[in-house]
This record gives C-alpha cells, structure tokens and sequence, in this order.
C-alpha cells in the first residue's frame, strides 16, 4: 500500500508553468522560405529582428538552402567530385612540364647510379 504522500512525483520549486513565472514572449514574424523541391520552411524570428533576418535558410527536410521568393528558390550547391592527387597536379601543370620535370629527374637518377 503507498503512503499518502501528495507531493510523489514532484520536485521542490515545481508548479506549474505559465505565463506569469516565464515572462511575456516577444512579438514574433513567421517568415516563408521555399527550397528549389517546393518545401516550405516557416521559421520564427523576434519583430525587433527583422533587420538581421536571414536571406537564406536550410530546407530541414532535404538541406537544399531555401530563399524567400517563392517562384525563384536559390539553386542547389554544386558539388565537386572527389580529385585524386594527379588531377590536382595535372591542372597545374602542363604535358611539357611534366615531361620535362621526368627527364630531369631520370637524369639525377642515372647520374647516381653511374657514380
């Protein structure tokens, strides 16, 4: 049988909480944003921030960046594909350099193995 406790399941301070012990929330603006697959993301922001709103916003449905025009969203991020080492070197050198740069180097090679 349970002691006849009213305070079971409560901690000191608890009560309830309401708009007197939170305090009065801020005027708020919903802004839409739309990414280019058409979703539509409604953020709040405070009335007194409506200088520092943002131009853009995340898509928190498929992370694409959504902008306030609806009828022309921000294009999605390109993506570079992964470059190997050699594509890197390649971009900066020429076919002449690379040829010139092996010559060198199978010069310096032959002469240490001759000595």
């Amino acid at each position: 049988m349970a002691a006849g406790n009213a305070i079971r399941g409560s901690r000191v301070g608890s009560g309830p909480m309401g708009e007197a012990e939170r305090g009065e929330l801020a005027p708020r603006v919903r802004v839409s944003y739309w990414c280019a697959q058409g979703h539509e993301t409604r953020p709040s922001f405070a009335v007194e921030a409506e200088t520092e709103i943002p131009e853009l916003w995340d898509c928190p449905r498929c992370g694409l960046p959504a902008g306030q025009d609806r009828d022309n969203p921000p294009e999605p991020p390109r993506n570079e594909p992964y470059k190997t080492h050699l594509a890197y070197v390649k971009e900066r050198r020429t076919d002449a350099d690379g040829a010139a740069l092996l010559d060198e180097a199978l010069a310096a090679l032959r002469e240490r193995r001759g000595q």
